[in-house]
């Protein structure tokens, strides 16, 4: 039985750090911060998860069957994430590239503890009802003191070199010319080896620069989550359910008027805007698969937001479920994300494995939540640094979407653009 409770606390974002700090003693640990970025239906103000009760974690193989086992024998709050290699169990493929992180295909834990903001007010949810230990564990996180942290210097190698980007392009292209796909989208890493680093720190900076809807710190073990994500996969709210997929990236002017003009440039960006729509389509297909009859609508099409770091173009695709849709079913129908993969999806996803130098794993992932009530929300990992302590692996990816307008000096750029704040905190050039 898990108890909801009040807490009077003030959560300032120096308690919110020492409230990680406290967590880093559990193995299994999530917290999920909004930023304010209530526009984007976010259920939550922030939320953090730690100590496990029960925990599932499974290679590919029968990955959503185990899932939806789980979800519904235990009904109530499961944290964790989907890698992109789950591809494997809804489709006869395969993912044989190299893996520094060597992140669990699917992982997902049933948390004792959950302290969280809804509409400015914080609240506690422990199981069995242990409202004494949340007490306690409250005046921990007030005496606390942050540990003090040294800058990291961690230069990052590119896994592919440019060349080898614009060769792979021409590849890309050829398939596209080919009418084999439409679109894909084109991935690589930037590594380093032997390094270490303070996880909660590295996300809080990387957090600040980007100020995004879905950041995610994940910790897994030895293995860390480090997510300034802008886009959402997949929320489900009774019987509704939204996908907000982003395709199209501005970078940010240096005056308000560049600024304004970048935004303008992006709004009506033919390419950008038919990358974009390309994937409300595929998405609106993924979505038909367990919608009820004409409900799947676009709320918005290629609608400009505007962070930090960046402007997105994002669309908002909304369906109608039965009442007893079971929620996994509804990952399971539509991931990966139409935005990390392309057009069409199976045949994108096989060129992928061809033409990419590493596994993917987490990175285009999703991480999220379920409610004991069956809801859900999963971002998309994508403005990610990934960390593997016990080898000090440290990985960044990025990628853009390659269609017959596209060329490859451009979308180069645009990757380097989507490293920039991630390579800052890490301290490398």
């Amino acid at each position: 039985m898990r108890t909801t409770f009040p807490i009077a606390i003030e959560a300032t974002p120096l308690w919110k750090k020492k409230l990680l700090q406290y967590t880093q003693e559990a193995r299994e640990v999530v917290y999920l911060e909004s930023n304010a970025q209530t526009h984007l239906y976010s259920e939550f103000d922030w939320i953090v998860a730690w100590d496990a009760f029960t925990v599932r974690q499974t290679d590919s193989h029968q990955a959503f069957a185990e899932l939806q086992a789980y979800q519904s024998q235990t009904r109530d709050w499961l944290f964790g994430y989907l890698s992109y290699d789950l591809k494997n169990d809804t489709e006869d493929l395969h993912s044989q590239h190299y893996d520094g992180l060597e992140f669990p295909d699917l992982f997902f834990f049933q948390p004792k503890k959950i302290i969280y903001s809804f509409q400015g007010q914080v609240f506690g949810a422990y199981l069995n009802g242990w409202v004494e230990e949340c007490e306690a564990d409250l005046a921990a996180i007030a005496a606390q003191s942050l540990t003090p942290s040294t800058a990291p210097s961690i230069p990052l190698q590119a896994r592919i070199s440019e060349q080898a980007y614009h060769e792979k392009f021409k590849e890309l292209l050829h398939y596209i010319q080919q009418g084999v796909i439409y679109e894909v989208n084109f991935c690589m890493e930037f590594f380093q080896e032997g390094v270490q680093l303070n996880p909660q720190e590295a996300f809080f900076q990387l957090n600040a620069r980007s100020e995004p809807p879905f950041a995610v710190f994940l910790k897994q073990d030895a293995r860390y989550l480090l997510s300034a994500s802008p886009e959402r996969y997949l929320r489900k709210s009774g019987t509704t359910v939204i996908s907000q997929p982003i395709k199209g990236t501005a970078r940010r002017g240096q005056t308000p008027a560049e600024d304004a003009q970048l935004k303008i440039d992006l709004q009506h960006n033919a390419k950008e805007r038919s990358e974009n729509i390309m994937i409300v389509d595929l998405v609106r297909n993924d979505l038909s698969r367990t919608a009820e009859k004409g409900s799947v609508t676009v709320e918005a099409l290629c609608e400009v937001y505007t962070f930090k770091q960046v402007h997105q173009m994002i669309s908002t695709i909304r369906s109608t479920v039965a009442e007893d849709c079971p929620p996994v079913s509804l990952l399971q129908t539509t991931f990966p994300m139409g935005s990390m993969t392309g057009a069409p999806k199976i045949a994108a996803m096989q060129i992928i494995e061809k033409v990419e130098a590493t596994k993917r794993g987490i990175y285009s992932g999703a991480v999220g939540y379920f409610t004991p009530e069956g809801n859900f929300d999963f971002n998309v990992v994508i403005r990610s640094i990934a960390y593997n302590a016990q080898s000090g692996y440290v990985s960044v990816s990025v990628g853009s979407a390659v269609t017959a307008q596209a060329n490859a000096k451009d979308e180069y750029a645009e990757c380097l653009l989507k490293a920039k704040a991630m390579q800052d905190v890490l301290g490398g050039k």
